[in-house]
């Protein structure tokens, strides 16, 4: 249960409820994984993930039933400074080429209000899988106009220490605190 923002993007219908355990696979041309960190003790340094994918299994009866699977590209970070980026894809961050893959996969999904949920998953990076957790807003399900597919979307926002999964370089300059922006449409 992770993500979705569909604003301006797509022309969007809103329905009535999804069925029970609906999966949906998320649409990567409508979805965000962008992140942000201090920079300098004086600044904010933001940047996004290119390449991603994953599923969300929807049951907004049963929400405890639902899940979230996401794989992002560790080689697609994107800081719109080329120079920035060959760094962070190399072993002092991301060490993409040993770690391609960052992922994410639910354990509990909570209803914590109308429309708002709190999600525990296991965050992997670096080799490394610690627990984190999300706080996740459902925006709702739809039909897209365009392909006249059911869609269903939110958005999640949560904050982790790169420091726990040994990506040390730089602290304090460069932040140890990194909040991460999810926000998916899914088909």
């Amino acid at each position: 249960r992770i993500l979705a923002l569909t604003a301006g993007l797509a022309p969007i219908l809103f329905t009535g409820a999804v069925r029970a355990a609906e999966t949906y696979k998320i649409d990567p041309s409508h979805s965000s994984v962008v992140f942000k960190t201090g920079h300098m003790q004086v600044a904010t340094a933001w940047g996004r993930f290119n390449q991603f994918a994953g599923t969300l299994a929807l049951d907004e009866e049963a929400p405890e039933s639902s899940s979230v699977t996401l794989t992002v590209k560790a080689a697609s970070v994107d800081t719109n400074n080329e120079k920035r980026d060959q760094s962070l894809r190399g072993t002092d961050f991301f060490d993409a080429r040993e770690f391609p893959d960052i992922t994410f996969e639910s354990v509990a999904v909570e209803k914590t209000g109308g429309k708002t949920y709190q999600i525990r998953g296991k965050l992997t990076l670096l080799g490394e899988t610690k627990e984190v957790v999300a706080d996740f807003t459902f925006n709702g399900t739809g039909v897209h106009l365009g392909s006249k597919k059911p869609i269903a979307g939110g958005d999640a926002v949560l904050t982790i220490k790169r420091s726990d999964f040994g990506m040390k370089y730089g602290i304090p300059n460069i932040g140890d605190e990194v909040t991460l922006y999810i926000s998916i449409e899914a088909a």
